[in-house]
């Protein structure tokens, strides 16, 4: 559900705007740009039935929507400074040491074949193929709330090799194509560099799927709990076996009914299983089999990969497992507030900027909840 600041609240989301576009300001050269994007923000939040170019013009007084389209397509700005921006607001106002990094995606339905990226491709979003724009985002769940903190447009094969396509879209020449994981590696390695807190990565099959994705979080000192197709095999004591055929063979007694997070309608419990692998690494980490089964259909099995310090209680697996739907709600939330798939730009940048900003609109609500929920629980308490 949409989050609707009270009248009380009002002072408190205009000071946190203020306070965010000034951080973001030096990254605008010009003047008339700086008060461009601390504009845009508030759009971005506004209660604007659409948040296209042409709405957002008229909420903001225009005549056209010739002022946006400006500063998303030709103004001089660096999108990537701003995310790098968004990433330490998060780290300020959300962080904790043992933080989750989550990976997942999301589609944009478009008409035309002019967007960037734009193609037939299977949308989970929509659950079937679509056309439609991919983003893989990468974000970030602690205690205190979550929040979108890195994007990548992921481009088709049949787009890198139109090179007069690319060029009309405003695609860099340094752009080849990348498979969805290879954009997630580089999400992860610089949400690393810029230091972000995190003891634990989760991301969907896609992903998890990947070895190089697996090897890069295990290079990188991150502990993971990933889901797996049920065809992944692997070795247990010298077989060689699907997942799914392993877990068939498991006796009653492996089951252990456990909650892994609440959702809108409780406690999410399932039954989980977990087979840990012989071997230790280096650093005293163990990898492992994490199985989800549905308490009422026992066909109902998610599998998982897990990479952990060898005593990890099985508790803690299954709460891991379970903050990957945080990304979702990522993915609801800033496309109902913050208009994150609600864009009328084509080129390559121009999705950049819009995401980045939305995700900072976003980023500034959850600072907000949390704030407004410490404040709650400091006045149950009295």
């Amino acid at each position: 559900m949409a989050w609707k600041p009270s009248a009380n609240d009002v002072k408190k989301w205009r000071d946190e705007l203020v306070s965010v576009s000034g951080r973001i300001g030096p990254r605008f050269v010009r003047p008339e740009v700086r008060q461009r994007a601390q504009v845009y923000l508030e759009l971005l939040l506004a209660n604007v039935p659409r948040r296209n170019g042409w709405q957002l013009a008229e909420h903001a007084g225009d005549a056209t929507p010739k002022n946006i389209q400006h500063f998303l397509g030709r103004a001089r700005w660096d999108a990537d400074e701003v995310r790098d921006d968004l990433q330490q607001y998060v780290i300020e106002h959300l962080a904790e040491k043992d933080g989750v990094l989550i990976i997942d995606e999301t589609g944009f339905l478009k008409k035309g074949t002019k967007s960037a990226g734009v193609g037939r491709q299977y949308s989970g979003t929509a659950g079937r193929i679509e056309n439609c724009q991919i983003g893989v985002f990468l974000a970030y769940r602690s205690s205190k709330g979550h929040a979108l903190i890195d994007r990548e447009l992921y481009l088709p094969k049949a787009w890198c090799d139109d090179r007069g396509r690319c060029d009309e879209a405003r695609i860099p020449d340094t752009k080849e194509f990348a498979t969805k994981p290879s954009l997630a590696r580089e999400m992860l390695k610089r949400a690393v560099h810029a230091g972000i807190p995190a003891r634990w990565v989760a991301a969907d099959e896609v992903y998890g799927s990947d070895s190089k994705f697996r090897n890069l979080l295990e290079k990188q000192g991150l502990n993971y709990v990933v889901t797996i197709s049920c065809q992944q095999r692997l070795f247990l004591d010298d077989v060689r076996c699907r997942v799914d055929e392993h877990v068939q063979a498991m006796r009653h007694s492996a089951w252990k009914k456990r909650s892994c997070g609440r959702g809108t309608k409780g406690d999410r419990v399932y039954e989980w299983a977990f087979v840990p692998f012989g071997i230790l690494t280096d650093d005293g980490k163990r990898k492992g089999l994490l199985v989800r089964r549905s308490l009422k259909d026992k066909t109902d099995i998610a599998y998982y990969f897990t990479l952990a310090p060898a005593r990890t209680r099985l508790q803690t697996l299954v709460k891991v497992a379970g903050s990957r739907w945080a990304i979702e709600e990522c993915f609801e939330q800033s496309k109902q507030e913050t208009g994150l798939d609600e864009y009328e730009v084509r080129s390559w940048h121009a999705w950049y900027r819009h995401i980045t900003l939305s995700m900072f609109a976003h980023a500034m609500l959850s600072v907000l909840r949390f704030h407004a929920n410490s404040n709650d629980t400091k006045k149950g308490a009295t």
